[in-house]
């Protein structure tokens, strides 16, 4: 195969689900930005380190589409922290996150089964 043609699959994606791996880590439980950002990167769609300018950009956009709020807590000694919290409308969206998830799910595992089956075959 041409090395230009070659990559890696998937490649190129890694803003492709942060969206959905926000969510989910803020449905678990309210969180600081450094605590998300250390808590989605167990979810296995960032490689690396997760890069904080990309999430917290995510964090502000979804905060303008209502998906979380945050407030700043000032309870504890030193600085204050943004924390941030799913909204009922974030629930809604991380639901569909879920189904689309699902639905991928399927498909690939039903493609790699007809080349499992096709490859037992020869």
């Amino acid at each position: 195969m041409n090395d230009k043609k070659m990559h890696k699959p998937g490649s190129n994606r890694q803003e492709r689900y942060i969206q959905a791996s926000i969510l989910l880590g803020l449905n678990a439980a309210p969180s600081y930005g450094y605590e998300l950002i250390s808590t989605i990167q167990s979810y296995g769609f960032i490689e690396g380190d997760a890069p904080p300018g990309m999430v917290y950009r995510h964090l502000r956009q979804m905060e303008e589409d209502n998906f979380v709020q945050s407030q700043w807590e000032t309870k504890q000694a030193g600085a204050a922290k943004r924390i941030y919290t799913i909204t009922d409308e974030g629930k809604e969206v991380l639901s569909f996150w879920i189904k689309f998830m699902e639905n991928k799910a399927k498909k690939l595992n039903h493609f790699v089964q007809l080349y499992l089956d096709a490859t037992r075959k020869t």
